[in-house]
Order: structure tokens, then sequence, then C-alpha cells
């Protein structure tokens, strides 16, 4: 796709985000869907299981009174990744904002690391995460407009050290990468392209893991005194979307509690 640089298009009152993992009861990318919803944005809503989806989405309309869509798709698959945006586009205003959250984790030390999950943590959180915003940037860059904001990990700035090992680090730091690279190559397209790096989040993807004993070890490293929330990245991806972030591309926000001090 070649156009000539142009202004970025007007931000619309009525716009759409898509917010990738969105389904987990716990995760980041469901609480990070009710923040852009309660802000007035229209939310397509994409994880593994469908009717998970499509339950969310009705919530969330419900809750805040914006149209949603709950999308069932394997972003490993990348012609379900491209039927699911077509939907969108029909069923859902425009196309502003993507989330590129799902992912999975890994606490396989690297010497012990088969070749197969090495290839199961890539292709979700790194071929995944192309399929799903090629797709969205084509349908983004004729109109001069997206906000595209990835989530990555402090264990991608720091080398592990927080829950997931070699495979998931690698694959969270590619992500930094690959939003730079964005951030360059789609600018003149209105585009810009972020990412959020948090650290020790109360989720499901710790696994169980978080034992008191395991609680008491994190706040140690922790000057805020306390585990983060899936609302304290939320709401750092909702500025990241915003109109009044426009000006800002090619950058990380660390969401760890000062766990990691670049």
């Amino acid at each position: 796709m070649a156009l000539p640089p142009a202004p970025a298009a007007d931000f619309p009152r009525e716009r759409t985000a898509l917010v990738t993992g969105a389904a987990s009861p716990r995760g980041i990318g469901r609480a990070i869907a009710a923040r852009l919803a309660a802000d007035g944005w229209s939310v397509a809503v994409l994880d593994l299981d469908e009717s998970a989806c499509r339950e969310e989405a009705e919530r969330l309309a419900d809750e805040h009174g914006v149209p949603c869509a709950g999308l069932g798709a394997d972003i490993r698959d990348r012609d379900a990744v491209h039927t699911a945006v077509r939907r969108i586009e029909a069923e859902l205003p425009q196309l502003v904002g993507l989330v590129n959250n799902a992912g999975v984790s890994s606490p396989v030390p690297f010497l012990d690391v088969s070749p197969a999950e090495w290839q199961r943590v890539v292709d979700v959180n790194l071929h995944g995460t192309f399929h799903v915003t090629q797709a969205v940037a084509k349908v983004m860059a004729p109109r001069r407009l997206g906000r595209v904001v990835s989530i990555s990990s402090t264990s991608a700035e720091r080398g592990g050290g927080v829950y997931g090992r070699a495979a998931y680090s690698a694959s969270k730091a590619a992500l930094l990468g690959l939003s730079r690279t964005l951030a360059r190559e789609l600018g003149p397209y209105g585009i810009t392209a972020n990412s959020v790096a948090p650290g020790s989040i109360d989720t499901d993807i710790m696994g169980g893991r978080l034992t008191d004993e395991r609680k008491a070890t994190l706040l140690a490293d922790l000057p805020v005194g306390r585990i983060g929330t899936v609302h304290d990245v939320a709401a750092v991806v909702a500025f990241l979307l915003s109109e009044q972030a426009g000006y800002l591309t090619g950058v990380t926000y660390d969401v760890n509690g000062g766990s990691h001090i670049a």
C-alpha cells in the first residue's frame, strides 16, 4: 500500500477500538475494553471463545450505551483475523483504535525450552500481533487516522525476572521493536504506534503463582508498595488511544510500580 503523506483526519466522536484477548474474566484486555467503553468507544472484543466475547460485548453495550461486538478468532490464523476485521468494519463505527493484548506466557527456563514451546509463544505473541496489526492498519491508512497500542512486558525490558522466561520475554521484546518501526512507517498515514509494558499485575496469566510468599517477594521490589491492577494498565492504554495522545508515537509506557526504572 503506497499512499502520499497527508495530515491526520479529525478524531470522530463515534469510533471503534478492537481489543484482542479481551474475554478473560480477570485479564488486562477485559479491563481495557471496559475502560474504553466507559470513555465512549465502541468496542470489538476479540478472543478465542466467541460465546464469551459476545457475552462481554453485550454487557459492555448494556452498561455503557455504545455499540459493541464480540468476535471469536485465533489471531494466529490470518484468514480468521481478516474476516473479523471485515465484520468490525460492517457492524461498528470507524475503526480508530487497536489494542494488541492477546498473548500467552511461558515460565520455562531457556535450557529447557523445546522448539514446540518456543513456537507456541512466538506464534501468538508476535505472529498473531503481526496479522492483526497489518489487517487493521490497512483499514486505518486510507482514512489517515489510527491508534495502535501493543501490550509488551517489563520482562522484555529487564530480561525476564517477573514471571515470563526466555520465550515470553523475547516475544514481548519483539513487540517493542515492531511498535517503534510502525511509528516510523505508519506515521505519514496519521497512525500512532506505542507500547505499554506492565510489570507485576494481578491477573489470571500468573496462573496461581501469586501466593502470599510470592506477593511478599514482589512487594519488596516495588517502590509503590502494592501489586498492580488491570485498571492501572487500562488507564494508560485509554490515554494512548485518545485524541490528546496524537503527538506520542514510538514510546513505551512502563506500568510496573517502579520495579524497572530505565
